[in-house]
């Protein structure tokens, strides 16, 4: 990955906005031997180790040879052959009949009587010289000339494409295919700078949540044993010391259950960033994190936001490089109705039927040129082109369908931030009025003038308000993680990538924003035609 990118600044949408960048060291420290991460350090691991965001890049460099693959049927070809063959002299017969001798009466395949023989031999499997028979009276005496047992050929012939209908649209079909990887890449980063921050969040709020139910439980032991001991002075009922025990072990399992979630939560953030389980680790952690629950509230405003999200969403890009690819494929289908015109020419070597020496080959030189063009196909290319055609509808179906979704997750995503910012606020004030309600009733309970109940209930109460604003916290960064994911403010790219940027991110061919198709073009002129259909529809409907 590092050696892949040249530059890539990430603006983390948390607490101070800070740049980052990674280079060739160790992005985070060691604590006692574990890996120690803070937020900033959790994401540029991820980003040089995640799986999901390697073979994102991977899929760039595949594209890239798909271009090179289709763009060579447009360059010339050059191929050189070679063939030889050698066959044992035994094997080579005679393909001339044998004629009879005006002496001897005898054939020259030799066979007596008066005509020649009625049977040939067997072929040779080389060519044989045949000598034609003479015509004049009396024949003289044919003998059989056998070929070679040496031959060989040697040609060096290039090809060139002079003009077809297929070949330069899915050229230009490979740069779109290439360009949806490259979004398709960005769009795994700015997803995966959301899940480490979530995930790192979630570990946060487990450790809070850990210290939250510990003191529960040392407040509980600590009521069970003023219990014990009021009920050893004989002040209180051993009902008092029972009901003390049971709410001591009913809240024990709930700690045994937040230390259990902050381990999976490491783990799982430890898969994220690509750490590799360590065997002598044992149950030791595979990480720690180094930083506290942020809230930072940010003045939101719902409209800009989705305009944004709208332009900078890779997501809506890669959908956009989708449709004009398919455009492409339609073109190069509708092509094959079109001439097909190719040209061949090099030079050949091929070595004398009779004798196998190289001064006595024949040399020489060629040249063809071959064109082609259907004429009738029993519609072939036309259910292709409809097939075709189909494929950019739901391309393009698909891509307003996108933008929906878009402005989807943008609105869940400021409705979420909206519900935990209130929560943050109704529960920080319910935690301080929790706090003074535990004091309270513990101060009752010491003077005589109130029950355990009492206690047992306000220390339910406070620990519900202070579990539910750590949710509420984890909740709103969360949620502000996804919000800049949706509206493309995850991280801001310097468009400086090592021969993975498309030419096409410096034009307007990636403008998604409002006012756009699918293919990019302004909707003016369709929505002027949709107007002018509905005027007409109306003016005809009120004669």
């Amino acid at each position: 990955m590092r050696k892949c990118f040249l530059s890539l600044g990430i603006l983390a949408a948390f607490g101070g906005m800070s740049q980052l960048t990674f280079g060739g060291s160790d992005t985070y420290s060691y604590r006692g031997g574990v890996p120690t991460f803070t937020l900033d350090q959790a994401i540029v691991t991820a980003l040089q180790q995640n799986p999901t965001l390697l073979n994102a890049e991977q899929e760039i460099k595949r594209t890239k040879g798909v271009i090179i693959q289709v763009r060579a049927q447009a360059l010339p070809q050059v191929n050189a052959r070679a063939n030889f063959q050698w066959t044992d002299p035994h094997l080579q017969g005679s393909r001339i009949f044998g004629t009879t001798s005006s002496t001897t009466g005898t054939t020259t395949g030799g066979t007596t009587g008066g005509a020649t023989s009625l049977m040939e031999e067997v072929p040779s499997q080389v060519r044989d010289i045949q000598v034609p028979l003479a015509a004049a009276s009396p024949a003289p005496v044919i003998r059989n000339v056998e070929a070679s047992d040496v031959s060989y050929a040697i040609s060096v012939l290039g090809s060139q494409l002079i003009f077809n209908g297929t070949t330069f649209p899915e050229i230009r079909g490979t740069f779109f295919q290439r360009d949806s990887a490259y979004f398709a890449f960005r769009n795994v980063l700015d997803q995966l700078i959301a899940t480490v921050k979530t995930q790192f969040y979630q570990i946060v709020v487990n450790r809070e949540l850990i210290k939250v139910q510990e003191q529960s439980v040392h407040l509980l032991e600590s009521q069970l044993k003023d219990q014990q001991n009021r009920f050893e002075a004989g002040t209180v009922p051993r009902f008092n010391v029972l009901q003390a025990e049971v709410a001591l072990y009913n809240q024990i399992p709930q700690l045994i259950t937040a230390q259990n979630n902050y381990r999976i939560s490491k783990i799982t953030l430890a898969k994220t960033l690509g750490l590799d389980f360590q065997p002598r680790r044992g149950e030791n952690p595979p990480l720690e994190v180094v930083g506290e629950m942020p809230y930072i509230p940010r003045t939101i405003a719902l409209a800009d936001a989705i305009e944004l999200g709208k332009e900078r969403r890779p997501f809506l890009k890669q959908a956009r490089a989708n449709v004009l690819n398919q455009l492409q494929q339609v073109r190069a289908t509708a092509g094959q109705w079109l001439p097909t015109i190719t040209t061949t020419g090099g030079g050949e070597w091929v070595s004398s039927p009779t004798n196998s020496s190289w001064h006595d080959i024949s040399k020489g030189w060629l040249a063809i040129v071959q064109g082609s063009v259907p004429i009738w196909d029993s519609g072939s290319i036309a259910g292709q082109v409809i097939q075709q055609r189909a494929l950019l509808s739901e391309a393009k179906i698909t891509y307003d369908d996108d933008v929906r979704q878009v402005e989807l997750e943008i609105q869940q995503a400021y409705s979420n931030l909206q519900q935990n910012r209130e929560l943050i606020q109704s529960q920080e004030k319910n935690v301080e009025l929790a706090d003074e309600a535990l004091r309270l009733a513990k101060a009752r309970l010491d003077a005589g003038a109130g029950v355990q109940l009492d206690v047992l209930n306000a220390q339910v109460q406070l620990l519900t308000a202070q579990s539910t604003r750590l949710q509420a916290l984890f909740g709103y960064n969360s949620s502000l993680a996804e919000f800049d994911r949706a509206t493309g403010a995850q991280s801001t790219y310097h468009e400086m990538f090592a021969n993975l940027q498309p030419r096409a991110t410096k034009t307007k061919t990636y403008y998604t924003g409002s006012g756009v198709d699918a293919e990019g073009k302004p909707k003016q002129a369709e929505d002027t035609v949709v107007r002018s259909s509905i005027r007409r529809s109306r003016t005809s409907a009120s004669k």
